[in-house]
């Protein structure tokens, strides 16, 4: 019992301080509250910089591919710094593409489809050429 007493007197004078203490401070409340406000801002437009920021770069590295596009994008792969090997279908026609910054070259029409696999753009390819020897 007396172990609850001292914790509730503890309590009692823990609220006094802190009553007496935001007596004393009421003159810099105004002052308090234009930096919470400034802080909460800045954090505000920190918070929409990176919403924009992420949808930047989710559009350039081109994560969300359209389900419903007339130019579907079947497999894809990097063989430079800015160049890239792309298989494309069009109207059930497969294309290979060289990709760089300043053109597109159409490598090759691959007379058998590639199946959209889990494989990797490798086999894919190798499957392509095979097809494309027999």
């Amino acid at each position: 019992m007396s172990y609850l007493t001292v914790l509730l007197s503890n309590a009692a004078v823990a609220i006094e301080e802190t009553t007496a203490s935001q007596v004393v401070s009421s003159g810099s409340n105004s002052t308090s509250y234009v930096s919470t406000f400034a802080n909460m801002l800045g954090g505000l437009i920190v918070v929409i910089a990176l919403i924009f920021l992420l949808a930047y770069i989710v559009k350039r590295l081109n994560l969300v591919p359209s389900q419903n596009a007339v130019i579907k994008t079947i497999a894809m792969t990097q063989v430079g710094q800015k160049e890239k090997l792309m298989v494309v279908e069009i109207n059930q026609q497969q294309y290979l593409l060289g990709v760089t910054p300043h053109q597109i070259n159409l490598l090759d029409k691959l007379a058998q489809p590639i199946e959209e696999s889990n494989h990797s753009f490798a086999k894919n390819l190798q499957q392509a050429k095979e097809r494309h020897h027999e």
